[in-house]
């Protein structure tokens, strides 16, 4: 793509000579997750990806974390486009609740990914009816100065791209959620004809996926999951339950396909699986044949012995509420575990995920069941390129300049040094922070010390943005030493305290085992009330103040817990 030094202003647009590219990271720099990446140049902004995270152990209460977009502020008329890469949550969760504060521009994405965003859509009525553009690997857009077009690449959902942003100042590839698979179940192979080709035309920089950059060699292909899933298969003399992602699409497909071959029934449990694959064969990405689908409800162990079924569900990674969760603690309505089940684990384990599991594992072992997991055969492939195939994609598309993306940060580092082991210079590798500003222009590119906003914007059901780290601090020491709640009633007119305070303990001690540690306390704040200036004209606050320093000193001297102290004065 050739363009012009001088060259005539475009609405929207400046010219190419005074500008800077920048591009900027709102997160998945730092995490798994919340993968958001901005491009701008003069006037024009393109957005590639706008995902959610999931929440870490230490933010009790919270759903989601989403992007931070408080640098789009005043430029919303300057976005030209939301291109989205594939349909997983941590791409497009947080569609919902940014489009409407950013104008609602198009977004351009594949078939089954804008079915999957609609569909989660219908679930925010305020939210405003998004206007989507179908792409395909041979589209090519001009959204403002940049002139966009798709490369596909595999993952385990159908429908993934890479993306090719011609810029002014050179060719940014992004290559989201990707690996290299010569022979994938339900898709075609990686274009690397194409990708070549686009490498021959000369990269600037290129943006790619950390998120399994530590791992040795090529990613295992998907059609060795299904001989393993066969081998299962033939050995099976009861049921068998295959736990996995809701969003694996390809997975779910090389089950159905296989319990077709082998005259099994299938059913498909967790709402987020059903809704998937509601939607992916609605449009023509899933093959299932007349008959193969039953329904739980509908289940008959003499109509359909052992032999003949298989459950797909949701809850592999231990998730609360999740169906293997709820068939391992018989809390599922009409599936129960039973001995002679066979429950494969057919996803690998996120990080802080392995105790769950590994309760859940026994849990199923208890009640007789077989667990067989990715360690003891091949019946998980990974979405994410290894070490060998980042090699591959930095050889064909030879960037200049390259930026590891979507993992942690040590994640990024060891990206980093792939790209260095095939040639990249040191100082040409950008490990970027969330929000750090990366800066190119026609002499060259620079990691700027410039951050745009990107701290967590926490969702917590209707709330977005609303918790703090003030409220998620209290939360946790609520979580870990509980709470104390005192009612003091007062007399409006003399300030003497009115019979004995309450005392109300939730998550700090039982009061009926520790009446003598409640009696004491009792008597500490019926003191200090008794002790605290009626006449001060902050009476009510000061008092509370007192409750709140000295009980929480005094039980801490007696439990050596700090549990949070909420008074109540009342005024009768």
């Amino acid at each position: 793509m050739v363009y012009k030094k001088n060259y005539a202003p475009k609405k929207g647009g400046g010219f190419a000579k005074e500008q800077k590219l920048r591009i900027m990271v709102m997160g998945g720099l730092e995490e798994v997750g919340r993968n958001m990446t901005l491009i701008e140049y003069g006037r024009d902004i393109i957005i590639i990806d706008m995902g959610l995270q999931f929440p870490e152990e230490d933010m009790p209460g919270i759903d989601y974390i989403i992007p931070n977009i408080s640098y789009l502020k005043g430029k919303e008329k300057n976005i030209r486009g939301v291109i989205i890469t594939h349909g997983h949550y941590d791409h497009i969760g947080a569609i919902p609740h940014i489009m409407p504060k950013i104008g609602n521009p198009i977004i351009y994405t594949a078939k089954l990914s804008a079915g999957i965003i609609q569909k989660r859509q219908e679930e925010y009525r305020n939210a405003p009816k998004l206007k989507f553009y179908i792409i395909d690997e041979n589209n090519k857009l001009k959204l403002g100065i940049f002139n966009v077009e798709f490369f596909r690449v595999n993952h385990n959902i159908p429908d993934s791209f890479g993306v090719v942003v011609h810029t002014p100042v050179g060719t940014i590839v992004h290559t989201g959620d990707f690996k290299i698979d010569h022979s994938p179940i339900n898709d075609k192979p990686a274009d690397l004809n194409k990708i070549a080709k686009i490498g021959a035309q000369g990269i600037l920089a290129l943006m790619a996926d950390s998120t399994n950059a530590e791992e040795e060699g090529h990613q295992i292909s998907e059609t060795k999951v299904s001989e393993e899933l066969e081998k299962i298969f033939e050995k099976a003399q009861g049921r068998l339950i295959i736990g996995t992602f809701a969003s694996l699409l390809n997975r779910v497909q090389q089950v159905i396909s296989i319990a077709e071959k082998f005259n099994r029934h299938v059913m498909i449990e967790g709402r987020s699986m059903k809704t998937n694959v509601e939607i992916a064969h609605k449009l023509g990405y899933l093959k299932i044949k007349p008959g193969t689908l039953i329904e739980s409800e509908h289940y008959n162990e003499k109509k359909y012995p052992d032999n003949k079924i298989v459950i797909i569900g949701s809850g592999a990674q231990g998730e609360q509420n999740a169906f293997l969760v709820r068939f391992a603690n018989d809390e599922h309505r009409f599936l129960h575990v039973k001995e002679g089940d066979t429950i494969i684990f057919s996803s690998s384990v996120i990080p802080g995920n392995e105790r769950t599991i590994q309760n859940l594992k026994d849990t199923l072992y208890r009640k007789g069941g077989k667990v067989i997991h990715y360690r003891l055969m091949d019946v998980h492939a990974g979405g994410h390129a290894k070490k060998e195939d980042l090699k591959l994609l930095i050889r064909l598309l030879k960037p200049q300049y390259y930026i590891p993306i979507e993992a942690n940060h040590y994640m990024l580092r060891i990206n980093g040094e792939v790209a260095e082991s095939v040639g990249i210079p040191k100082n040409n590798i950008f490990i970027a922070d969330n929000g750090q500003v990366i800066e190119f222009t026609k002499k060259g590119g620079r990691l700027t010390k410039e951050f745009a906003p990107s701290d967590y914007v926490m969702v917590d059901g209707l709330g977005v943005g609303d918790v703090s780290n003030i409220v998620l601090r209290d939360r946790r020491v609520m979580s870990a030493d509980g709470m104390l709640v005192v009612i003091a009633t007062i007399q409006n007119k003399t300030g003497q305290l009115v019979g004995n305070p309450d005392i109300i303990s939730r998550g700090f001690v039982y009061m009926k085992e520790n009446k003598k540690l409640i009696e004491a306390t009792r008597m500490k704040i019926k003191k200090i009330c008794e002790d605290t200036d009626t006449k001060s004209p902050a009476f009510d606050d000061f008092l509370k103040n007192k409750i709140r320093d000295q009980i929480g000193q005094f039980l801490y001297q007696q439990t050596k817990r700090r549990p949070m102290i909420l008074p109540v004065v009342i005024k009768v």
